[in-house]
């Protein structure tokens, strides 16, 4: 029985402290941010979201978009 109950304590510890990201517990100012493409204001490719925190996110907010033959690449967070 008493197996059993440090299984259970265990499993939901573990489910507890996988509903957290890193950012969070350290109470960091984070987003999800994705590089984004467009051509002619088309969506061409949606990227792949990630979180980014501080510094990182910093950088990316002020990356400007850029424009390689007709293809605007951008990032947005939300």
């Amino acid at each position: 029985m008493k197996m059993k109950r440090k299984l259970a304590y265990a499993a939901c510890l573990l489910m507890v402290a996988c509903t957290f990201t890193a950012c969070d517990m350290l109470g960091s100012d984070c987003q999800t941010c994705q590089l984004v493409s467009y051509e002619n204001n088309n969506l061409i490719d949606p990227g792949t979201p990630a979180e980014y925190c501080d510094n990182d996110l910093v950088i990316i907010k002020t990356t400007p978009p850029s424009t390689v033959n007709g293809v605007t690449s951008r990032w947005e967070c939300n």
